[in-house]
Formats: C-alpha cells, sequence, structure tokens
C-alpha cells in the first residue's frame, strides 16, 4: 500500500481520582517523547481510520475506545519522511498532520518495537518533555478542552 500523503497524531489520555494524564513514547531509535504518530496507509483510509490503526499498532489501544478530534493541524516537512520524492513528488514541501485524542480505560500499554517504553504524566510534565512542537499544540488544545469539561 501508498503511503498517503498526511500524518495522525494521537494523544492517548486517562482521567482518574489522581486527575488527567496524559501518555508519553520514547522513540525506540532516539531518545525522543512524543504522541503516537504515523501516516496514512492508502486513498481510500480515512484519517480517523489512520488514527485508530496507528493507536492499535503501537499502543494496542482498542479501535472502539473514545475519540476525540482535536482542532490542531500541523505542517511536517516533507524531507523528514524516507522517500518523501518517490511517495509525492518533487513538489511536496509539506504534509497535514491532524491530531486526535483517545480516551483509554486502563494505563497498561502494550508497546510495537518502534517505541522503548511509554510513561503517563501529567500536563505540565509531559509539555517538558515533548520535543516537537506540534505535539505540544496539541496537548494544550486537548488539555483546555479536558479541564473545561473535568
Amino acid at each position: 500500500m501508498a503511503r498517503a500523503k498526511y500524518q495522525v497524531l494521537v494523544i492517548p489520555y486517562s482521567i482518574d481520582n489522581g486527575g488527567i494524564h496524559y501518555c508519553l513514547f520514547c522513540r525506540s531509535d532516539s531518545d525522543i517523547w512524543q504522541f503516537i504518530a504515523g501516516g496514512g496507509e492508502d486513498s481510500d483510509e480515512s484519517v480517523l481510520s489512520s488514527a485508530k490503526r496507528e493507536a492499535s499498532e503501537e499502543a494496542n489501544i482498542d479501535f472502539h475506545n473514545e475519540y476525540i478530534g482535536l482542532d490542531t493541524v500541523s505542517s511536517i516537512p516533507a524531507n523528514c519522511f524516507k522517500n518523501a520524492k518517490a511517495l509525492w513528488g518533487e513538489d511536496c514541501y509539506v504534509i497535514p498532520e491532524y491530531c486526535f485524542a483517545v480516551k483509554v480505560e486502563t494505563k497498561k500499554i502494550v508497546l510495537s518495537a518502534e517505541h522503548s517504553k511509554y510513561e503517563w504524566c501529567g500536563y505540565e510534565e509531559a509539555l517538558n518533555r515533548l520535543k516537537y512542537d506540534s505535539n505540544k499544540t496539541a496537548l494544550w488544545e486537548l488539555n483546555c478542552r479536558l479541564k473545561k469539561t473535568f
């Protein structure tokens, strides 16, 4: 299958007596903390389906969990992706990253080989650990939404 010309970002979160917690993932190939990220696999897959598939593949999160579509959309430089020119042509400079949050009832995550470890954090700690601005912006939006209803 060809990789679709977009990226998804998924933030797992949990609400319990201790408050709101967000799950961060450390990449296996570097010491970078981020949320679940990946791309669509073909033109027939919806953006939400891509987010659910990535969450399932990378963290064994069930497709039936409650997903929230976030307003945050970022642009990712195409050169961040292997074979970008072959996939999308020389005139593709950026691709959109669509953001989602998924509520999980259990904090037990089963990792894929893409990540070496995960940690549940409060908002401030998560914000300080994240590397990418797109992750930080999506986290800020989600935290604002959850605090409003919490």
